[in-house]
């Protein structure tokens, strides 16, 4: 398993969060997803055979939010 931290655009509502860790975790090969809401960050946990860290920049993105 490999691990990311990908910065995100200042997010501004709490249910953000829920969206973006939803759609993450719909990736096949995604073991878990965190959002940290303050920092804009996501933590992903993932297997590199399956997925890796650009298909994770885009389903974000996909869903409306801009990844640094």
């Amino acid at each position: 398993m490999e691990k990311v931290i990908l910065q995100l655009e200042q997010l501004g509502c709490p249910s953000c969060i829920k969206k973006i860790e939803t759609g993450v975790l719909r990736i096949a090969g995604v073991e878990s997803a965190q959002l940290m809401f303050n920092s804009s960050k996501v933590k992903v946990t993932f297997d590199p055979n399956e997925t890796n860290k650009s298909e994770i920049k885009g389903t974000i993105e996909n869903l409306g939010y801009q990844v640094k």
